[in-house]
This record gives structure tokens, sequence and C-alpha cells, in this order.
């Protein structure tokens, strides 16, 4: 077995720990331990401030690392000193960028009209500056990492080792150990620590080559990684606006408790989004592939099949999470965060329109128009701005959710009618009205069943009437062959034995 397939392998189970890590936290513990403006505070303001610093001081350069690397592989034992050009700019960037964030914290401060938001912002507001500095410093070097092929150890960091110690950091402060203060600076710690040990494993595999070298200049122009790096950070930044600015405006226009609302509503949306996670990261090779060859029927055919799988996986989803919020609610036991009802349902719809649709931003991203794909993300950023701004004094939360979802069905419908413009591709048949109808058929009878006294015999009653009405109506209509194939070669099996 070779060294990416056993990475791939360890970092399939990683994910996975690390998601249900991820859920107990949004659940189960931290909504628990904290109040919802602290929840805010960090994960909703200091942490999006962080990401977007880092973003805008790293300028791409993570990903530039990973595609300029194989020209600088095995050119001495330091790779042609390209671990200190990788670090470098950046480094100089973050100087810059944290001068800037020092010099606007005045300007950050003005937009939160509470005051005492303002105040408790303004009190740890120089964390989200060394926050920033961490997240950039890890960042590059699990791309560093990545282009080595040594992915495990960054993985379990940043998936798992990274969230045990914030829940650690929760509950040291919820027990009297330390104060708020002290939680958000070993918040900050928690992102440091990943970063140092990521450094120690470079060290340990012999590959923490730090003195520069005038050859690495030779092998690839500054001037053409910076280029790139640009153009990177331009697409970067769109997605990271996309994924923080409903809540960074949430804090400012409402409260940070309000903004700690909504971080858990999308969380619980966020549940929505992972088999279609899991589908990229193959189909995202596959298209490239498919382009190389000029194979139009194979890609086709991959549109239909993993649009066809994308719906039949996210309506069922999106039902099952939207049919439970109030189980899934009650789990929280903090009966404020359940303001958040209408903002997870809008969230979902959204987000299952970009599920169903999504793989045409893939065929953009790789096709020989792919600098189109900047152009929808930075069109996609703007309109989730401007919707925010608009909608959110109206509708407060649900106003933060609305512009997400009409965002993103109008960018998705957009992409679509793009792909099917300029390469004649559309995967939509009369299997997807089928599948539709069924998960209509089932959601409403699923919502129709009666309350009981008990929140668990609810979700036994609509979560079982959802399964066995989904699944039969799926094998019914003949919706998904590749699950009617499954079954068949299963009776074939038990006939057999």
């Amino acid at each position: 077995m070779g060294i990416v397939q056993r990475q791939g392998i360890r970092n399939t189970l990683i994910s996975y720990i690390g998601l249900a890590i991820g859920f107990a936290n949004t659940i189960l513990i931290l909504p628990r331990l904290l109040s919802s403006s602290q929840i805010g505070l960090t994960a909703g303001v200091l942490v999006p401030l962080a990401t977007i610093g880092a973003q805008v001081a790293a300028f791409g350069f993570a990903s530039a690392g990973m595609r300029y690397f194989p020209f600088f592989r095995n050119q001495g034992r330091n790779h042609g000193g390209f671990f200190p050009l990788l670090l470098g700019p950046p480094l100089l960037g973050f100087v810059v960028v944290a001068l800037l964030m020092w010099v606007g914290k005045p300007l950050v401060i003005q937009w939160y009209a509470s005051g005492a938001d303002a105040a408790l912002l303004a009190s740890h507001y120089t964390v989200a500056i060394g926050l920033a500095g961490c997240i950039m410093l890890g960042s590059l070097q699990d791309a560093y990492l990545k282009s080595l092929f040594h992915t495990s150890f960054s993985s379990f960091a940043q998936e798992i080792l990274l969230r045990l110690m914030l829940v650690g950091a929760a509950v040291a402060y919820s027990q009297h150990y330390i104060s708020f203060h002290e939680f958000v600076l070993a918040y900050t710690g928690a992102y440091a620590v990943v970063a140092v040990l990521l450094t120690c494993y470079l060290a340990a595999i012999g590959e923490l080559h730090l003195r520069p070298t005038r050859a690495a200049l030779r092998i690839k122009p500054l001037r053409e990684m910076l280029g790139f790096g640009g153009f990177m950070l331009l697409s970067n930044i769109s997605g990271t606006v996309l994924l923080n600015i409903d809540t960074l405006l949430v804090g400012t226009k409402l409260s940070l408790a309000a903004a700690g609302i909504y971080l858990i509503a999308t969380n619980i949306s966020t549940a929505l989004v992972l088999p279609f996670r899991a589908l990229y990261k193959t189909a995202f090779s596959l298209i490239a592939e498919y382009w190389k060859e000029g194979d139009m029927a194979k890609m086709a055919d991959f549109y239909r099949r993993s649009t066809r799988i994308n719906t039949l996986l996210g309506c069922y989803l999106a039902l099952g999470i939207g049919l439970n919020l109030d189980f899934i609610y009650g789990l929280i036991d903090r009966p404020e965060y359940a303001v958040g009802t209408s903002a997870v349902l809008l969230l979902l719809a959204g987000r299952l329109v970009d599920g169903i649709t999504g793989v045409n931003g893939i065929i953009v991203a790789t096709s020989p128009r792919y600098r189109f794909d900047l152009v929808f993300n930075i069109s996609l950023a703007i309109a989730v701005v401007a919707l925010n701004w608009v909608l959110i004094p109206r509708m407060q939360l649900a106003g933060a959710a609305l512009a997400y979802c009409a965002a993103l069905v109008s960018i998705n419908i957009a992409r679509t009618w793009f792909v099917w413009r300029h390469y004649g591709l559309q995967p939509f048949d009369g299997r997807i009205l089928r599948i539709l109808a069924v998960a209509a058929v089932a959601g409403g009878t699923a919502w129709l069943m009666p309350d009981l006294a008990s929140a668990w015999l609810n979700l036994l009653l609509r979560g079982g009437t959802l399964t066995v009405l989904y699944a039969a109506g799926v094998l019914l209509t003949r919706t998904a062959p590749e699950l009617t194939g499954l079954l068949g070669s299963l009776k074939a099996r038990l006939a057999k034995s």
C-alpha cells in the first residue's frame, strides 16, 4: 500500500473522529459551558477576524506552495530552500496585517452598537492579532506537509487535538480554574500549540529547513509565485467571507449573543454538507482528468450521477435535521439558542441547493475558463455582504440565513447556466424530480406525526417514518439504480448462503 493511500485512509478516519468531536462540542459541550455572548466573541468574531487576517497575510502562499513544490522537490537536502521561501513573504505580510489590525481597532470596535459588546471585544481584540499569526503559520506548515505527503499528523492536530484543547479550556473556565480572559488566551494558545507541534513534527522527519538560499529564486521566480498567490488569495478570501461574514455582521448589527446563537445554527446545518465534501474530494481530480482527456461523455455521466447522489443524500439529511430541530436544541438545553430554528431551516435550504448543484463549481474551476470561477466566487461574496447588510436589521437571524440562502441559490443557478451554455452539460433528469417528490411525501408525512411525551420517542417516530417512506419511495420509483443494484447483490448472496 502506497504512502498516499495510507495517508488517505488515516485522514478519513481522523476526519470522522474530528467531526464527531466537533458535533459534541457544538451541541453538547460549549453551549452548556459558555454563554451565547462568549461563544459569539470567540468563535463568532475573534476567529473570523483572525482567519481573514491570516489569509491576507499569507497572500495565497499555502496554495502556491502546493502548486510549486514539485519544482523544488529533491533539489538538495533542503528542497532548494523552498520552506524559507514559503514562509518569508507571508511573515512580512503578517507584519503589515498586524499593524493594520492594530490601527483599525477603533474602527472595528465602533461597529458594535452595544456598549457591553464593544467593551467585551475591546478588552480581547489584540488576541485576534496573535491568533491570525498562529492560523497563518499552521496553514503554511500544513501545505508544506501535504506537499511532502505527510498529512496524517497535521490532520490529527487540527481536527482532533485542537478541538479537545478548546473543550479543555472551556471546562477549566466553567469550573472557575481560569478567568474568561485567560480562557480567551487559552483559546488562542490552542492554535499556537498546533503550529508549534507541526514545527516539531517537521524537525522530527528531517524536513525543517529554515536557512534561506538564493537558489530558491532561480528555481521559480518570486514574481510568478506572488502572481499565482494573489490569484488564489482573491479566490480563497471570497470563500472565507462567505463562511464568516454573516456571523460577523450579526454581531455588529444585533449583538455578540445573537452571533453566538447564529453560529450554533450554522454549525447544526453544517452536518448536511459532510457527504458533499466527501464527494468533492474525489470529484476534483476526476473532473480534472476528464478535461485533460477531453472526455466530455464521462464528465456528463459523472455530473448526472453525482447530482443524483447529492440530491438523494441531501434531501434525506435536510429533512432529518429539519424535522428534529426540537430534539437537537433540547440536547443543548439552553432555551435561548432555539431562537435560531428558522435560521437553521433557511441555511439547510441554501446548502441543499448548493450540494445538489455543487459539482458545477468544480467543472468551472478545472475548465479552460477557470478564471470565471473567481468571478463567481467574488460575486457570491459581494452578494452575501450586500444581502446581509439589508436583511439582518429587518429580519434578525432569519435575515442573515435568508441572505446566505438567496446568494447560494442565485450563484448556483448562474454556474449551472454557465456550464450548460458553454459546455452543453446539465445534470437534471426525471429521476431528480422523482427524488424531490418522494422527499416531499416522506417529509410531509413525518411532519404530520403527532407529538409524543418524550423527545426521544418523537425522534424515533419522525426519523423512523421519514426513513421507511423515503427508502421505500426511492426503491419503488427506481431513482437510485446504484442502491437497487446493491440490494440485488445482497439478495443473491443471501440466497447462496
